[in-house]
């Protein structure tokens, strides 16, 4: 006579959650800081949903009003990132680097649409590289966050594109200015915080007011346009839209140099001349004499 067997329990749920949904059938790996928005947008089309039919499949409320993956960031819960995580089959910490999470309590699935101001928008990603990630037949279209140490561009030295202002759909090919990808590929050591935010506006008002490296920037301005034709039949001029873009090494070379300066000690007449004769030289100009009312003598006279 045999025993009769006990039937096992069955796991409660944890409090305020749903029975776990099965993983997905495909692999969709997100972007080095990409956005959650663009990363839930290509998650959907790969099984031909839309974001908000995915998240409810999931079990996951929204709060907020999407809309385009550039304008708007989508913020998640605990709970909701760990049945993002166990539906793509990727690691929650993987995750994590792209998805930017505000958890409400842990055990409520929500996630909340948030709209972005233009200046912290995302940049269109590189479409090849996108297209590499599985499954192959997605959206080539994706949204990234430009590195937080470097002046606002994403610059794909592999595949030679580039994207500077969110009115940018598409990336921009960038294979007739070599000067782009060797300005991202040197920098090894990023600037500091402050002396980035210098240069940046440093060469902004020398951008905006024609002076030093006009010429120069003009004629990347129109390598740019030859090169993608679309730019010039956008809502916006190009002159303004790629102009982080165009003046990415400048900034560079500036903010580094920036960083040589001593803290807390003012110049000397001797170590400003010398400062700008050296600028000038990583600059390839043939000498720099800014004004009294130039930015950078006023960084160099005020510490």
């Amino acid at each position: 006579m045999t025993t009769p067997t006990r039937p096992r329990p069955v796991p409660a749920a944890r409090p305020g959650t749903m029975w776990p949904s099965p993983p997905g059938a495909l692999r969709v790996r997100p972007l080095t800081r990409e956005t959650a928005a663009s990363y839930l947008t290509r998650l959907a089309a790969a099984y031909h949903l839309s974001p908000a039919h995915l998240l409810d499949g999931l079990h996951i409320a929204t709060t907020g009003t999407p809309a385009a993956p550039h304008a708007t960031e989508l913020h998640y819960s605990c709970e909701a990132a760990r049945r993002l995580a166990a539906f793509t089959r990727i690691p929650p910490a993987h995750l994590d680097r792209a998805l930017t999470r505000r958890p409400p309590p842990a055990a409520i699935a929500t996630a909340r649409w948030q709209p972005l101001a233009p200046a912290v928008q995302p940049l269109p990603a590189c479409t090849t590289c996108t297209l590499r990630r599985p499954p192959h037949h997605t959206t080539p279209t994706a949204w990234i966050h430009p590195a937080p140490d470097l002046p606002r561009a994403m610059i794909c030295t592999r595949h030679q594109q580039a994207s500077s202002d969110p009115r940018q759909r598409i990336p921009l090919d960038i294979r007739a200015l070599p000067e782009l990808a060797h300005a991202r590929l040197t920098a090894r050591r990023p600037p500091t915080t402050a002396s980035l935010s210098w240069a940046t506006t440093i060469i902004t008002r020398w951008y905006d007011h024609h002076q030093h490296l006009h010429t120069r920037w003009h004629t990347r301005l129109h390598q740019l346009t030859t090169t993608n034709p679309h730019l010039t039949h956008g809502p916006a001029s190009p002159a303004l839209t790629c102009r982080n873009l165009i003046t990415y090494p400048e900034t560079l070379t500036l903010a580094t140099s920036l960083d040589r300066l001593p803290l807390r000690c003012p110049l000397t007449r001797t170590q400003q001349t010398a400062f700008l004769h050296h600028l000038a030289d990583r600059l390839y100009l043939p000498r720099l004499a800014p004004a009294d009312h130039d930015l950078l003598w006023q960084r160099l006279t005020t510490r």
